[in-house]
């Protein structure tokens, strides 16, 4: 195979079917980029390499999107299709076995940076799985089901004497390990995340199927996609049903990393309550962040009657589960746009062709079949171009445009930067009161706004984190005492024989209640300082170069989103209802050993997402907020430090840097740039 490419299918021009609605924000990013190229040939070095800094910012943002599923949905061969190989990730595989594989599509590159990045767990993941045997482990070990915590141990024994087996006497020097491949192609994924039985002793040269399944954490895959209209990352994950719910946390970690979520199901499984854990999971993301793909309907044997009771059926278990109830679901097939790619118009039968063109007709998918060639009009009904259509609308109105907005503040900084150097006008009235700034002045003033700015953050943050831990606890608190009260009023009325259950949802609703409050609460006084700050600077440039204009001003940074509580989605003990919990309650005996047994378990499995929440959750925001103010105070200190280098002592003199060669042109382009920045910005 040639170096650096994979076999990919014929008919990747289909790729870019979809993503029109991407060209609003795509024009956008174009204009900005050229504004920020004629910004770096108006000012000096500083501001050329600030300029393209951003630039490639905007030409590289590589927004992502995290599919999860049901088993058996064919969410991996939805993947591979998204990505134009349809044979690229194994799609048949024990699901604890495989990994988190992202996939990042990029037009910009060519086929010989096509490169893949595999990395293993390390010691203390790895050491936890076996000594405790996962989340099922703990769960059951809690619960004091030794049945179940037995066949766990057995599962784990047997997992690990395989990958010794497979790995050798390099087993632990694997962990916490990368391998990294100038290449991708389909050996090389199936070797580290899909099982097999065959291995061959050599190290360094084996290609065995799944040799490195059982270790492998996450995979990267780097691919040339010229159809794109721009670079994207899709993540394919686990789900939450392996084994030992080890992998549940990285699923959980790749959604809280995306602003979009793509659920897929299958048409004739639909949803139900069997698949809880995968409605705990997305309940606790936007309901315009989270997609729905009902796949395989190219088994539905009348899909114009049978799609919109799937649909009702899937609303009326999200409206009854707490789900997100508005998100928007799109019906697909991976098996026609699988054919659709390889050329393989044969493989859907006449009657299935004819029966999903008529319902895309009504649906309005597809309004002129004959129009089409054959290989459209199978890749319109596979449903792929509809789930780009919503993939490029929630990026152009979501990431998308934050990212547009936070560039064009930064360009509209350095902008403003230099029009301060030759705009000669009055002070503005609130710096009045304020003695002009010498350069000899301008480190120590630097230093105390951004101490001071530094100060408020963390001063603000402290407060609002406090009152989140508040909160928390009293729900976690709340939640404990209602439900041990419902377990003695159980017994109360049905003495011990009658088996009880409890639902875990109302403890997550207020948890989720309580994280979206710290949420606005973080994100307005992050403004408010991000703001107040901006203002600080613009009087900097008042008082140092004595010029402002009525529209002169330094445009604060938007404070980063908040990343969705997916942690709130974990499995606990109150979610499983199967026969352990049965052998649980049988083998308990006395209302005190009930209650106190139950408290003790249930606090111990919901401590770790109370401690998640208000720790690294709340802690990922503080430092976002952080980092933005720094990156926004960095920024300033270079501007405001070059101009007072360069500028001349003597008023008005600054105009130097701006007047050498071409002044009028040059006053003329940064007054265009401002102005495209400001429509941009808007």
């Amino acid at each position: 195979m040639e170096q650096g490419a994979a076999s990919a299918a014929g008919n990747g021009f289909l790729l870019g079917r979809g993503f029109e609605g991407l060209q609003p924000f795509l024009k956008k990013s174009r204009d900005l980029r050229q504004a920020l190229v004629r910004l770096g040939k108006i000012g000096d070095k500083s501001t050329n390499r600030a300029a393209r800094r951003l630039h490639h910012q905007l030409k590289h943002a590589e927004p992502s999107i995290t599919m999860i599923g049901q088993v058996k949905a064919g969410k991996t061969s939805l993947v591979n299709a998204m990505v134009g190989f349809p044979d690229l990730l194994p799609a048949d595989v024990n699901p604890w076995t495989s990994v988190v594989t992202s996939l990042h599509l990029n037009p910009h590159v060519t086929p010989e940076d096509n490169r893949a990045s595999f990395r293993f767990f390390d010691m203390e993941e790895w050491g936890r799985l076996l000594d405790r045997g996962g989340r099922i482990g703990e769960l059951a070990s809690r619960a004091g089901a030794e049945d179940e915590l037995e066949k766990v141990r057995a599962q784990v024994i047997e997992m690990r004497e395989k990958s010794r087996e497979r790995l050798g006497d390099k087993f632990e020097l694997l962990l916490g390990q990368q391998h990294d491949y100038g290449y991708f192609d389909n050996e090389l994924i199936e070797r580290y995340v899909c099982l097999g039985d065959d291995f061959e002793d050599d190290f360094e040269t084996s290609q065995a199927q799944g040799r490195f399944a059982d270790i492998t954490k996450s995979a990267e895959v780097f691919m040339h996609r010229p159809e794109l209209p721009m670079p994207l990352c899709i993540r394919d994950t686990p789900g939450v049903n392996d084994t030992f719910m080890i992998r549940e946390q990285i699923t959980i970690r790749a959604i809280r990393e995306s602003r979009i979520c793509v659920v897929v199901l299958a048409a004739h499984q639909a949803l139900s309550s069997v698949d809880m854990a995968l409605i705990r999971l997305i309940a606790n993301v936007k309901s315009r962040e989270v997609i729905i793909a009902v796949n395989r309907c190219d088994e539905l044997s009348d899909p114009i009657n049978q799609i919109p009771e799937i649909r009702d059926s899937i609303r009326k278990t999200l409206e009854e589960h707490d789900g997100p109830k508005e998100a928007q679901i799109i019906f697909s097939s991976a098996y026609c746009a699988t054919a659709a790619l390889n050329g393989m118009l044969d493989a859907v039968d006449e009657d299935t062709m004819t029966a999903l063109t008529n319902w895309a007709i009504e649906e309005g998918r597809v309004t002129d079949p004959g129009a089409l060639s054959p290989e459209e009009l199978l890749w319109d009904l596979s449903g792929v171009p509809a789930i780009y259509a919503a993939l490029a609308e929630r990026i152009a109105e979501g990431t998308g445009q934050d990212l547009l907005d936070r560039v064009a503040k930064s360009a509209m900084n350095l902008a403003n930067g230099l029009n301060a150097t030759h705009q000669v006008v009055s002070r503005r009235e609130s710096d009045a009161a304020l003695p002009p700034l010498e350069k000899g002045q301008l480190e120590n003033e630097l230093t105390r706004i951004e101490r001071e700015a530094d100060a408020a953050m963390i001063e603000v943050f402290d407060k609002v984190i406090e009152d989140f831990h508040k909160r928390l606890e009293r729900s976690h608190r709340g939640f404990l005492e209602r439900a041990t009260g419902s377990l003695l009023q159980h017994l109360e009325d049905h003495g011990e024989d009658e088996v009880w259950q409890y639902d875990p949802s109302g403890l997550r609703i207020l948890m989720r209640t309580a994280y979206q409050v710290f949420g606005r609460n973080a994100q307005s006084k992050t403004k408010s300082i991000l703001v107040n700050t901006a203002e600080t600077y613009a009087g900097v440039y008042h008082r140092l170069f004595d010029v402002s204009d009525e529209e002169f001003g330094i445009e604060a940074p938007a404070p980063e989103a908040i990343p969705s509580p997916v942690l709130l989605g974990q499995t606990i003990a109150l979610d499983l209802k199967g026969t352990w919990w049965t052998r649980w309650w049988q083998k308990r005996r006395g209302y005190r050993s009930f209650a106190t047994d139950f408290a003790d378990m249930i606090k111990a499995e919901t401590d770790p997402i109370v401690d998640g929440l208000r720790g690294a959750h709340a802690e990922t925001v503080r430092d976002a907020a952080l980092k933005t103010l720094h990156d926004f105070m960095a920024e300033q200190r270079g501007i405001l430090v070059r101009l007072a280098e360069e500028a001349d002592s003597e008023k008005g003199a600054a105009a130097a840097i701006i007047d050498a060669g071409g002044a009028a042109e040059k006053r003329a382009q940064l007054k265009q740039t401002m102005a495209t920045l400001t429509e941009i910005a808007a």
